[in-house]
């Protein structure tokens, strides 16, 4: 080989072993949105835990829906584990068609997302959407949601600015998902009547009497706004760090399960990344499940590190 090409070859080496350290390094800290709802907390707290205890480092931005899928098209957040559909499909159509955000597969089945009222409130006639505005005074002319920016306040805003159901005097409230469930709690203590967001699996569920209203399918879909939550990553995440991408295709997760750690966090008071572990210690077989054929960052087994990680945390 002349002088010429060896020293082309050694460059290209060099290169190659650059690009592979810099890749490496990229995917040693993984990047998650919580757009701020228990269920996303409880589910990236649980991510979170798994992947410290394989030797990753973490971060967890808090943002909103629409911050959320822009910044993963800037390629400053890597994993989002709340993509509610098919409500958000508004918010991720553009960055999936253009490839800037990428689907993994749906993390939970079965969930719901529509309007609910207490149980005293439909025991009394309010059974559907179109129910409401007949009771517009005893509801006062408003209707609960969380916070700005988020899908299901886009959807309900949709519906009084067509005056959907004889909404158009309604007033959408905004607050955030603990500020929400507060008013509804108080409006219950004091046997008022309010209409509000409500999903599952969420505390709310167990905490409240409520009951989902029928009706709303051309806006929430059909099934009580029967919905399926998906992983998103940001572009050629998967490629460029696939020991983490075979732990986000494994992550399946359960209505049993998040409903545990959500009660944890909303109703026991347990920071997310507590309840998560104490979840985890409970549970080594979906540890195991979970990491089936992923490694720690070292190339070790990760079911097992895990494991240990959480006895350590625990002491």
């Amino acid at each position: 080989m002349s002088l010429k090409k060896t020293a082309l070859y050694a460059l290209g080496l060099t290169s190659l072993t650059t690009f592979n350290a810099y890749a490496a390094n990229q995917c040693e800290t993984v990047r998650f949105s919580d757009v701020g709802w228990t269920d996303i907390t409880a589910t990236t707290a649980v991510t979170t835990q798994l992947l410290q205890g394989m030797g990753y480092q973490t971060e967890t931005e808090l943002l909103s829906v629409p911050v959320t899928y822009s910044s993963m098209a800037n390629g400053d957040i890597d994993v989002f584990l709340g993509n509610w559909m098919p409500t958000m499909e508004n918010d991720i159509k553009k960055y999936r068609e253009s490839g800037k955000v990428e689907t993994v597969r749906a993390n939970l089945e079965g969930a719901k997302y529509t309007l609910a009222v207490p149980k005293y409130v439909y025991d009394a006639g309010v059974k559907t959407f179109a129910d409401i505005a007949k009771n517009a005074d005893k509801f006062n002319d408003r209707i609960y949601g969380i916070e700005p920016g988020n899908d299901g306040n886009r959807l309900l805003q949709s519906m009084i600015d067509q005056d959907a159901f004889g909404l158009k005097d309604f007033r959408l409230v905004e607050s955030s998902e603990a500020g929400m469930v507060s008013q509804v709690t108080r409006a219950v203590r004091r046997n008022q009547w309010i209409v509000y967001l409500g999903w599952a699996p969420h505390p709310m569920n167990s905490k409240i009497d409520m009951e989902y209203l029928a009706g709303g399918d051309d806006f929430f879909g059909p099934n009580y706004g029967g919905a399926n939550v998906y992983t998103n990553v940001r572009k050629n995440y998967l490629s460029q760090c696939p020991n983490v991408g075979v732990l986000l295709n494994n992550l399946k997760f359960s209505l049993d399960m998040e409903n545990q750690i959500m009660n944890a966090i909303s109703n026991r008071n347990k920071k997310p990344n507590t309840a998560a572990r104490e979840w985890l210690s409970q549970h080594p077989e979906q540890i195991k499940t979970w990491l089936k054929n992923v490694k720690t960052l070292d190339g070790e087994p990760a079911a097992l590190a895990v494991i240990t990680y959480l006895k350590q945390s625990a002491q």
